[in-house]
């Protein structure tokens, strides 16, 4: 066995000395987890089929849109939160989706920040005190018991439209104002100071879910948004 080895070795000095090519060093190659995570992001379109989100009222765009911005997230977490607020509050517009497991976790009301519109959000902000949602995408963070009790922080992501929740502590947490009932009595749902809040029934549920580093994304059609966000700035002229 040494000397077949020997004789391999010999045979590699030789054709290189006659050749003149020198042995391939330093190539770069994709680590490991930018390999995962490209893996793992083929054929996450089809999900949106398999679960019929299109029945939820769901568009495939903002699917596509909120599937790109996980991709560029640095998070290892199969659950991508969304928050469509091109719905009117009367819909059941919040979508937890288990990509690995491809699960439709949770499907349920959530609430938009007060001064942000009525029935439908269209007025969004980043500074404080506005009591406006804001757009785009979110890490999730720690939990906390506050107000509302069980409570998750959350950290904005995109510069200049919601880099500053957190210093307006904008959380995800449930809310009694967000239900049923309210609808029947007002047409709409109750609105927050600018968190996406959730029923109570559910608030635990989700949290426990999605807490510690997964991605969330609220979506509304905002010109403005959609073409200098740095996480949908491809998706914008190819949807």
């Amino acid at each position: 066995m040494k000397n077949v080895l020997l004789l391999l070795v010999g045979l590699t000095i030789v054709y290189f000395a006659t050749t003149g090519s020198k042995p391939i060093r330093n190539v770069a190659v994709a680590s490991p987890i930018s390999v995962s995570k490209t893996v793992k992001s083929v054929g996450r379109l089809a999900i949106y089929d398999e679960l019929n989100l299109s029945q939820t009222g769901l568009q495939r765009s903002v699917f596509e849109y909120a599937l790109r911005g996980w991709q560029k997230i640095d998070t290892a977490k199969s659950m991508l939160t969304i928050v469509d607020l091109s719905q009117p509050s009367t819909h059941k517009r919040l979508y937890v989706v288990d990509l690995f497991n491809k699960k439709l976790v949770f499907n349920t009301y959530v609430a938009h920040g007060r001064n942000s519109g009525d029935l439908t959000a269209n007025q969004f902000s980043n500074t404080q005190s506005s009591f406006q949602s804001s757009l785009g995408f979110y890490q999730t963070l720690n939990t906390y018991m506050g107000k509302h009790g069980l409570s998750l922080q959350l950290k904005g992501l995109e510069k200049g439209f919601n880099d500053n929740v957190y210093n307006r502590n904008i959380v995800l947490h449930g809310a009694d104002y967000v239900c049923e009932d309210i609808i029947r009595k007002t047409g709409r749902l109750g609105r927050s100071q600018g968190c996406p809040a959730v029923p109570y029934a559910d608030s635990k549920g989700i949290i426990q879910a999605v807490k510690g580093g997964s991605c969330l994304f609220v979506y509304a059609p905002n010109p403005d948004y959609l073409k200098q966000s740095t996480y949908l700035s491809s998706a914008y002229t190819s949807l």
